[in-house]
C-alpha cells in the first residue's frame, strides 16, 4: 500500500510540471498569476477539507518555515517553466530535491539496507539512461531557479517527516504561502495576463494535483524516511516524460520505454527495502 500511494502522489508532482509548462509555455498566464491562483486555490480546497470535519477535528496545523518553504518552492518553479521544457525542469527539480533530502537522511543517521540500494541503483541507471543524450540545456537562470525550487521542496518534505494530521498540516501551509506567493503577483502587477485556459490549469494544479498530492505526501512520509523518500523522487521525471507522450504527442521511443521501467521497478524495490536508524 505504501509503494501504491507514493507512486499516486509522485504522479502529482508529475502532473504539476504538466500543467505548469501547459499553462505558461503557451503563454495563458503569467507565472506570477499562476502560482498565485495554484496557492489560493490549494489553500481554498484544503480549508473546505478541515472545516468539513467533525467539530473537535477542525484545525488547521502547519508552521510558518514550512510555508516559506513552499513559497520558496511554488515561485521559482513557475518562473523555471517559462525557459524549460518539462522534462528538463522536471530533471533539474527532483535532482535537487533527491540531494537534499538524500542528505539530510544520511546526515541524521539513516542507513538504507542493501534492497534500498540496489533499487537506487537501478533507478539511477534508468534515470542516466532518460537523460543521456537527448535533454536540452536549459538557460542558466532558470536552471538556478529550478535547482532553488527543488531544494525548498526538500526542505518542505523534510519538515513533513513528523506531521500527524497531514490535511491538517498542508492546509496551514497553504493558507500561509498564499498570501507571500501573492505578493510576488503585486510586485509582478505589470506583466500579468490570463485567458481561461491558463486559469483552468492554474487552478486544478492548485486545487487538485497540489493540494491533495501533497497531503498525500505528507502522509506517507514518515513511512519512508528521508533516503527512500529522496530515491522516491526519481520516478517523478519518468512519469513527467510519460505524461509527454500521452498528453503532448511526445514520441514513445524504446529508450523512454526502457529507462521507465528501470526507474519504476528500481523505486519499487527501494520502496519494499528497509532503513535502519543510526
Amino acid at each position: 500500500m505504501t509503494i501504491a500511494l507514493t507512486l499516486l502522489a509522485l504522479l502529482a508532482f508529475a502532473a504539476n510540471s504538466i500543467l505548469c509548462r501547459l499553462a505558461l509555455g503557451a503563454g495563458h498566464i503569467d507565472a506570477a498569476s499562476f502560482t498565485t491562483l495554484r496557492l489560493l486555490s490549494g489553500a481554498i480546497v484544503l480549508a473546505l477539507l478541515v472545516l468539513l470535519r467533525p467539530a473537535g477535528r477542525r484545525r488547521f496545523g502547519g508552521s510558518w518555515p514550512a510555508a516559506l518553504a513552499l513559497a520558496l518552492y511554488a515561485v521559482p518553479f513557475s518562473f523555471a517553466y517559462l525557459a524549460v521544457t518539462a522534462g528538463t525542469g522536471a530533471l533539474l527539480l527532483f535532482g535537487a530535491v533527491q540531494g537534499t533530502m538524500l542528505a539530510a537522511g544520511l546526515a541524521a543517521g539513516e542507513r538504507p539496507g542493501i534492497v534500498t540500494w540496489v533499487g537506487f541503483a537501478a533507478a539511477l541507471a534508468g534515470f542516466l539512461v532518460l537523460i543521456a543524450p537527448g535533454v536540452t540545456a536549459p538557460q542558466p537562470v532558470a536552471a538556478v531557479l529550478m535547482v532553488a525550487a527543488g531544494v525548498a521542496w526538500g526542505v518542505y518534505s523534510l519538515l513533513g517527516r513528523g506531521t500527524a494530521e497531514p490535511t491538517a498540516a498542508t492546509a496551514g501551509n497553504f493558507l500561509r504561502a498564499a498570501p507571500l506567493v501573492a505578493l510576488v503577483s503585486l510586485l509582478a502587477h505589470a506583466g500579468a495576463h490570463g485567458d481561461r485556459t491558463g486559469v483552468i490549469l492554474a487552478i486544478v494544479s492548485g486545487g487538485v494535483t497540489s493540494a491533495l498530492g501533497y497531503v498525500l505526501w505528507y502522509a506517507i512520509l514518515p513511512r519512508l524516511g528521508a533516503v527512500r523518500a529522496a530515491i522516491a523522487q526519481l520516478a517523478a521525471p519518468a512519469f513527467v516524460a510519460l505524461a509527454g507522450v500521452a498528453w503532448l504527442g511526445e514520441a514513445a521511443t524504446a529508450r523512454l520505454v526502457g529507462a521507465a521501467t528501470l526507474i519504476l521497478g528500481g523505486v519499487g524495490l527501494a520502496l519494499r527495502g528497509r532503513t535502519a536508524s543510526r
